[in-house]
């Protein structure tokens, strides 16, 4: 119901969406490419589905590769560099700013929680480790 709602609103393609209940939130992965017009024109398209929704929206650009995926997740965060490890588990180690550690992590481990599930549904991810 949320995916198509924002279908229909932004006109884009929603890759996935996860409603995070603890914090009135919701996170869409948008097709790459298509993060402007899902944004809209001043925020507006946003903006206009938090209202119907009642809940503030998060977009993720979807991505081809694992490590720009994983950068885009942590959005607004500054990313430096993101590794994917694979030995025994796929881990991707991500360099944060030090400055932007609490926004990568998040109130109470949301946000970086969020990135988790979103690097194992779309890129079998097992872990997401910050540097």
């Amino acid at each position: 119901r949320l995916v198509a709602l924002f279908e229909d609103e932004a006109d884009v393609v929603v890759r996935d969406c996860i409603p995070v209940d603890d914090e009135n939130l919701v996170v869409f992965v948008i097709k790459a490419g298509q993060m402007s017009d899902a944004i809209g024109p001043g925020g507006r398209t946003v903006k206009r589905i938090e209202r119907k929704l009642g809940r503030t929206v998060k977009l993720v650009e979807g991505a081809d590769r694992a490590d720009a995926f994983v950068a885009n997740a942590f959005a607004p965060a500054a990313v430096y560099n993101v590794t994917i490890s694979e030995n025994d588990d796929t881990i991707a180690y991500v360099e944060v700013a030090e400055e932007d550690r609490g926004v990568a992590i998040g109130t109470g481990g949301t946000n970086i929680d969020v990135v988790r599930t979103l690097a194992r549904r779309h890129f079998d991810i097992d872990g997401v480790e910050l540097t």
